[in-house]
């Protein structure tokens, strides 16, 4: 518990530097643009975000996790949390560790998950920007929206299509554990696109009307430019924080509705705080509370690709009563 007090101590002594840096100064102006209901709305959007992640994490994997919804959650708030604050994307490992740490969860078939989580994620994002996106043609958009949801209804089924790579050797037969470790996550959630869908209209909008109130503009502005900052967010590689391109993309998105490139990138910075900030203060009160044991596993019978309880201790006991 001491550890962790002080590594939330030294995170906010990090943050409170860069806000004191020469390059930082002119947001606070930015955020007196603010009222008490906007802080408020946009801050209970962010956390109903967080809920409904965190029943996406356990649809998929009720069996594991026992009814243990809060444990979930957890995973949630520390995964996002380092997500938001590690280089390159190196936060993404957490997941897998955590799931591994709480439930038991083999890392292939939490890796697998990941992925999955991911590309529902940029599904939604690309379906939603080809939507509101400002300038494109209606029979562009349809084309656009229909090319993701023909790919998103296809790539699941063929991971789950009998394939012979298992027979190969090397590479393909290395492939071939992913790709039935992929399967494996699509077949498991019920409701995974409705916690996905969700999860999007919930945060997207709340950094619409978070940014439309800093620039200021109308909601449909603001939806822009958190659209440009989400697309720029899910790249494969980002800097410290994802500082740089998150504020590139969110301000790319606001020129064609009339906002300078240099407004653009303030409010971006400023609404790029913001999000950090819920994300590292919800992540350090999870961290805080101890995940708890790993369930006990259960007799019924599981796929290789997912931690199943080993029959030796009871064949043994049936071996020694006969």
């Amino acid at each position: 518990m001491i550890k962790r007090i002080l590594a939330v101590a030294v995170s906010a002594g990090l943050l409170a530097w860069l806000l004191a840096d020469g390059r930082w100064r002119g947001i606070g102006e930015v955020f007196m643009r603010l009222d008490g209901l906007t802080l408020g709305l946009a801050v209970a959007g962010f956390m109903l975000s967080y809920l409904l992640r965190a029943l996406r994490v356990f649809d998929e994997f009720r069996a594991h996790a026992g009814g243990r919804f809060g444990t979930c959650l957890r995973i949630v708030l520390v995964h996002n949390a380092m997500i938001n604050v590690v280089p390159f994307r190196g936060g993404e490992a957490a997941f897998p560790l955590l799931l591994r740490q709480s439930f038991g969860v083999a890392l292939p078939r939490a890796i697998a998950s990941l992925f999955w989580f991911r590309l529902q994620d940029a599904f939604v994002v690309m379906a939603l920007a080809a939507i509101v996106w400002p300038g494109i043609h209606p029979a562009l958009k349809a084309a656009a929206v229909a090319g993701v949801l023909v790919l998103a209804w296809w790539l699941p089924r063929w991971a789950r299509a009998p394939h012979a790579w298992g027979e190969a050797s090397g590479v393909t037969a290395k492939l071939a554990k992913v790709r039935d470790a992929f399967a494996e996550s699509t077949r498991h959630a019920r409701f995974g696109w409705l916690w996905t869908i969700a999860n999007w209209t919930v945060k997207l909008a709340a950094q619409a009307w978070l940014l439309a109130a800093l620039i200021p503009a109308g909601l449909d502005i603001g939806a822009a430019g958190a659209l440009g900052a989400e697309l720029a967010a899910i790249l494969p590689i980002q800097g410290v924080a994802g500082f740089g391109t998150y504020e590139a993309g969110a301000a790319a998105a606001l020129l064609p509705s009339g906002v300078p490139l240099a407004s653009g990138l303030q409010v971006a910075l400023a609404l790029h705080l913001f999000v950090i900030a819920c994300a590292v203060s919800s992540g350090a009160i999870a961290w805080l509370f101890p995940a708890g044991e790993p369930p006990k596993p259960t007799a019924a019978p599981q796929s290789g690709l997912q931690s199943a309880p080993s029959a030796a201790p009871e064949a043994r006991a049936r071996s020694s009563a006969e």
